[in-house]
């Protein structure tokens, strides 16, 4: 029996009855199925796995079936299930479609170096981290300028906003962040996957060497241990899926950043620097750093901007305009000028963020308008993934 000539549609069989068994013609083409792909996006390389070749072929069977492989990097991917439910949600979603079945192979090394080379990155990322959708690193050209309690409370203000975030505490040896979320030096556990399992305060999933060290004890590392450390903290640590990772980078440009660098290239950076000239000059080093490795400076936070007393006379202690300076100079936005507060560091001590105890308190306001900026400057956030999404292990 022949087909019936073709008419226009996205079908050849067009209105007609295909002797197939393709549900009257309203089975959509090969394009239309990897245009529906293309709704599935990896969150960390923020393309659809269409662009990034992952779609290996689409064959449409008898009775409305379609066939669909899927190119992984690597062969043992944890979350392959989860991934096959959202390229069969995205493909039934067109109608017409009866049944997909999707099936695996990976990628081979030639296909991986071209990916690499495509998406200008030395390396893809790891399982662990296929689920964070923003990684935030938190740097500053010189230490005491208040990061890590910024990073704190920005993690807070975020989490109070509803996002799912993480730290990561990289300042190996001026590591503080366990003490101002109130965690102690406790362990960590692992999980059944070998795993370890951040431990959480007040809505934040924490990891730092903290964890691992006796408490108040100094670390004594040079770089190929801080390399393994911190390549550790990133992809054996069942982080889950998260909205922001916020990684708390030691001060200066020194080991740590450039490991960092090379480890989560698609990070962007967000600087923090006082007011006062010498401060904002050392600060832009940083960003120079940065620019040598390629990563993104998406902004500047200005902290210790002025101190006002009970009576209401203000102080400009460190001096005024330094972070609007830094941040014209970088051609990037100002997210805040966080004043000096009393409860600020009192606070950071107790191990209970500002902008939870006293969201009034006009650092705590900054810090929440910092917070915003950061979810403004990552652009339109896609509702959670569903049950069943998943993203290519790379």
């Amino acid at each position: 029996m022949q087909h019936p000539p073709p008419a226009k549609g996205p079908h050849p069989c067009g209105p007609f009855v295909c002797p197939g068994g393709c549900d009257n013609g309203l089975m959509p083409s090969n394009d239309e199925i990897r245009d529906a792909l293309r709704a599935v996006i990896d969150p960390e390389l923020h393309q659809d796995i269409v662009t990034l070749g992952m779609v290996r072929s689409i064959e449409q069977l008898a009775g409305g079936d379609v066939h669909i492989v899927v190119s992984l990097t690597t062969p043992g991917c944890p979350i392959k299930s989860q991934f096959q439910n959202d390229v069969t949600n995205a493909v039934t979603a067109l109608g017409g479609v009866a049944n997909v079945t999707v099936a695996f192979d990976v990628l081979s090394p030639q296909e991986k170096a071209a990916l690499r080379e495509t998406l200008g990155r030395g390396s893809m990322p790891s399982g662990a981290l296929a689920q964070v959708k923003n990684v935030i690193c938190i740097g500053s050209g010189k230490g005491g300028v208040g990061k890590s309690t910024l990073t704190s409370n920005l993690a807070v203000a975020l989490a109070a906003d509803g996002k799912r975030v993480g730290i990561l505490d990289a300042d190996v040896w001026g590591y503080s962040i366990p003490r101002m979320f109130g965690l102690g030096s406790d362990r960590p556990p692992v999980s059944a996957e070998r795993k370890i399992v951040p431990l959480e305060a007040h809505g934040v999933k924490v990891m730092s060497i903290g964890f691992f060290v006796a408490e108040d004890a100094a670390v004594v590392w040079r770089g190929p241990m801080l390399h393994k450390a911190l390549t550790q903290f990133l992809e054996d640590v069942a982080w889950g899926e998260l909205d922001y990772l916020l990684v708390d980078l030691p001060p200066g440009t020194g080991d740590v950043s450039m490991t960092l660098s090379k480890l989560l290239p698609q990070a962007r950076f967000v600087i923090v620097t006082t007011p006062q000239a010498t401060a904002q000059k050392v600060a832009r080093r940083s960003a120079e750093m940065a620019h040598k490795v390629d990563l993104t400076v998406a902004a500047v936070i200005e902290n210790m901007s002025g101190f006002t007393t009970p009576s209401g006379e203000r102080f400009q202690i460190f001096g005024e305009g330094g972070g609007q300076e830094l941040a014209d100079e970088l051609d990037v936005p100002l997210l805040g000028k966080v004043p000096l507060t009393m409860p600020l560091r009192a606070q950071a001590d107790a191990g209970t963020p500002l902008v939870i105890t006293d969201p009034d308190d006009p650092a705590a306001q900054n810090i929440r308008q910092a917070a915003r900026g950061i979810i403004a400057m990552s652009g339109p956030q896609p509702p959670p993934p569903p049950a069943g999404m998943v993203l290519p292990m790379l």
